[in-house]
């Protein structure tokens, strides 16, 4: 019995495939649909997270200092804007097929940072 709780214990949880989730659009509109790709290679966790950019195309920004502690994962994300470097930080919990946790970002026009609570999905394989 001890055996068998070990081995449950000691299975690593595994983040690879595509994750989903979406957030309400500006004013009403349509709601914003983002996609993070991950994958797992031993301990090192890499991946790109898929945005709606402001004229309807997808921006597709690589995953900084990304890291997997027991179910907890962390990442970061940096685009040009503005002459500028802005950089979010995911943290999140892995459940199964779910990720839950939070965006912190910087605000806008010098604002204090935002901290957004962010739920994904992750897609059956085809």
């Amino acid at each position: 019995m001890v055996a068998v709780m070990a081995n449950a214990q000691d299975k690593k949880v595994d983040p690879t495939g595509t994750w989903t989730w979406s957030t309400p659009g500006r004013d009403g509109g349509e709601p914003r649909k983002f996609s993070l790709e991950l994958k797992l290679d031993g301990e090192k966790v890499t991946g790109k997270l898929k945005a709606p950019g402001r004229q309807g195309q997808t921006s597709e920004t690589d995953l900084k200092d990304a890291e997997l502690k027991g179910d907890e994962l962390s990442f970061t994300t940096s685009i040009e804007r503005g002459g500028g470097t802005r950089t979010s930080k995911y943290v999140a919990k892995i459940s199964g097929d779910t990720l839950k946790g939070a965006i912190e970002r910087p605000g806008r026009d010098g604002a204090e940072p935002r901290k957004d609570e962010w739920e994904a999905k992750r897609e059956k394989a085809k």
